[in-house]
């Protein structure tokens, strides 16, 4: 029984917008969740590699110029890979019969996991094309994603999008439109789980806070690929996590499968970002363990 409930706090998706004639501009809360990320993992990174003391001997992978190309590289990344994750993980038979609305990134819809391969694989060449460790590009990268993702979310939950499922906890919101209050068994002012809000503070802040510690604090840049294993293993447990709490993705919920399980066995599943994090996870543990192997992680 629905006792207490946050009403949403609308607003709006444009921070501002001008009108010239016919010509519309909008600064876009989500837009600007981007580009606030992408300076803020872009400073992290300068500020790193400007601390020799953080690397081993060999020093830092990349310089305070070269950073600033890579970022471009991240930007490609993001857009390409996020978009293409979007359309391959979550709606491929829309977009096979409408292939022209792939290119229409401003019509929304971009995947988190496909964000992450676009931007493992723009890391990949550039490192390559510059003669940098992999691992220690890939080290300075995991510092930079958790701000982006923190404020991604945020973006998520102004925008009124991908919230969570019915619930009657005290901290429950109430998100307005007829999809959000269309809570089949509820009576009544439909309150949900903002599972955006949680996503932002494990995915975001905590992940953060903690690769931030063990980086500066802990010498983990000292061993290349102990901070991506941690990001993964991190991201992944928590998006495997909050999961149990987002709304199913409708295109997967089925009569027998409500709770939208790509993966079933008998009663129980995974969800699609379940399912894309179970890779993440095992990837970040082979990470971690070939980091050890080289020499004792740093108490």
């Amino acid at each position: 029984m629905l006792t207490a409930a946050i009403p949403f706090p609308d607003i709006g998706t444009e921070l501002f917008a001008i009108d010239i004639g016919t010509f519309h501009f909008a600064l876009r809360w989500y837009a600007l969740a981007y580009i606030a990320g992408l300076l803020i993992g872009w400073w992290i990174c300068v500020r790193a590699v400007k601390r020799p003391a953080l690397w081993s001997k060999a020093g830092p992978p990349l310089n305070s110029d070269q950073i600033g190309d890579l970022i471009t590289w991240i930007i490609l990344g993001v857009i390409i890979g996020g978009r293409l994750g979007f359309v391959l993980f979550y709606q491929p038979q829309y977009y096979l019969q409408n292939p022209l609305e792939i290119l229409m990134v401003w019509q929304g819809g971009m995947s988190f996991h496909g964000g992450f391969v676009g931007v493992a694989v723009a890391g990949l060449v550039f490192s390559i094309r510059q003669g940098a460790p992999l691992l220690g590009t890939a080290d300075l990268l995991a510092l930079a994603t958790p701000p982006g993702l923190l404020l991604g979310r945020l973006a998520n939950f102004t925008n009124n999008e991908l919230w969570g499922r019915p619930t009657d906890v005290p901290w429950a919101v109430i998100f307005p439109g007829e999809a959000a209050q269309t809570c089949p068994g509820v009576a009544g002012l439909c309150a949900r789980h903002p599972s955006q809000l949680y996503e932002a503070l494990l995915e975001g802040f905590f992940l953060g806070a903690v690769l931030l510690v063990l980086a500066w604090q802990r010498g983990w840049l000292k061993w290349p690929g102990a901070l991506t294993g941690t990001f993964l293993v991190g991201y992944g447990l928590s998006r495997g996590f909050v999961e149990f709490f987002r709304q199913p993705d409708m295109q997967f919920v089925a009569e027998g499968n409500p709770v939208g399980y790509v993966l079933q066995f008998g009663s129980w599943g995974l969800t699609m970002g379940q399912t894309l994090s179970v890779p993440m996870i095992l990837l970040g543990v082979l990470l971690l363990w070939l980091s050890s192997q080289r020499t004792a992680v740093p108490a």
